[in-house]
């Protein structure tokens, strides 16, 4: 939270808006925020995709979390059966991780098949991932390697490999853990429910910033299930215009997702943005867990200490239980219908807003 309030008060104002109040204007710094596990394993806690701090545990320690076969080979230098599985021939895009530990060791597309039977790899992704020693066992002279994070054994290191290394990793298939390119990202994507009045705009703003993957224009809140547009119309629903934001957090963040937010909506006037009045035209940010709340009211206080807007901040944070698809016709409506007067009026001042403020962050950057 502290970063975030920081950050905020360095944020100096952007004054030329469509409605004439102070906005914040967007910082050229993004904060980047790690992703999280792609493999999740819960029988074994010390098991991590993003930390690469040492692990020193104890041969018992090491027995009860792994499993028999993985732990032989990990911990006790034992070798798998040749042509035991399809990892050795597999050609699929993807990420090899330490079975262990975590520890990301190789990409896919430094893989190549060879005749060994045991997967192999011409170079490591990282230079300090993997360390290497002295192997004289059975009366060879090999070079064995390991783990950099908890030294588990992967395999050996030999020198006729391809070109441009003429390495070949040569590791055992039970040491490593492998997640397909399209998994990986699915595992990393984060979404967030937010409205700003009416979501036709606001969904045409996020769709231009770099790292949301889709939106969706929806409902949230109230007491009605699965409200229909006309109903939410009346206000008596208690239902909010809102968006449903899948962004990647290794290219955007939900910090960011927020100050965007605050600049191209009007956050201190109550059920209202311009001429559309009622509760579903509330701002309103929907929270799924106490850490996305408790940024969301960071962001908020730093705004009304620094006075950003004449008004303070009427911003709601709900939780959110349930989020509610719109109508088709409602989806993409900005694009499908750019040259109508509402679109012309309203939305389109709110997406040149955006563009000007967060140039640097579109994802087609526009020419200057």
């Amino acid at each position: 939270m502290k970063k975030i309030y920081c950050l905020l008060l360095s944020l100096s104002l952007f004054t030329t808006t469509a409605c004439g109040q102070n906005q914040p204007q967007h910082s050229q710094k993004t904060k980047k925020t790690t992703m999280e596990n792609t493999i999740q394993k819960p029988e074994n806690p010390y098991y991590s995709n993003t930390d690469t701090s040492k692990l020193v545990l104890s041969d018992a320690e090491w027995k009860k979390v792994l499993p028999p076969d993985l732990y032989e080979v990990a911990r006790h230098a034992d070798t798998e059966r040749a042509f035991t599985g399809s990892m050795w021939k597999s050609e699929t895009k993807g990420t090899y991780y330490c079975a262990a530990c975590g520890n990301k060791l190789f990409r896919s597309q430094q893989k190549f098949v060879s005749s060994c039977g045991w997967p192999s790899f011409f170079e490591q992704d990282n230079p300090k991932s993997i360390w290497f020693r002295p192997d004289n066992s059975y009366g060879m002279q090999r070079v064995e390697a390991l783990c950099s994070r908890c030294d588990s054994h992967l395999g050996h290191l030999f020198d006729d490999g391809p070109e441009p290394t003429g390495k070949r990793y040569c590791m055992n298939a039970v040491s490593l853990d492998f997640v397909p390119d399209s998994a990986e990202k699915a595992a990393q994507l984060k979404t967030v429910v937010l409205g700003g009045g009416c979501f036709w705009c606001v969904e045409a703003v996020y769709q231009n910033l770099n790292g949301v993957e889709k939106v969706v224009s929806g409902y949230a809140g109230g007491t009605v299930e699965n409200p229909s547009y006309e109903e939410v119309c009346t206000g008596r629903t208690g239902a909010a215009e809102v968006v449903e934001i899948t962004y990647n957090p290794n290219v955007t963040s939900l910090d960011e997702i927020y100050q965007v937010f605050f600049t191209v909506h009007d956050p201190t006037t109550l059920n209202r943005q311009g001429a559309d009045v009622g509760t579903q035209y509330r701002s309103v940010i929907f929270y799924k867990n106490e850490d996305e709340k408790k940024e969301a009211q960071a962001l908020i206080d730093a705004l009304n200490f620094r006075n950003v807007y004449p008004s303070k901040i009427v911003t709601t944070l709900e939780p959110l239980k349930k989020f509610w698809a719109a109508e088709e016709y409602h989806q993409n409506y900005y694009a499908n219908n750019a040259n109508k007067p509402y679109c012309q009026m309203v939305v389109r001042p709110k997406v040149e807003k955006f563009e000007k403020v967060f140039k640097d962050r579109l994802k087609n950057k526009k020419t200057q």
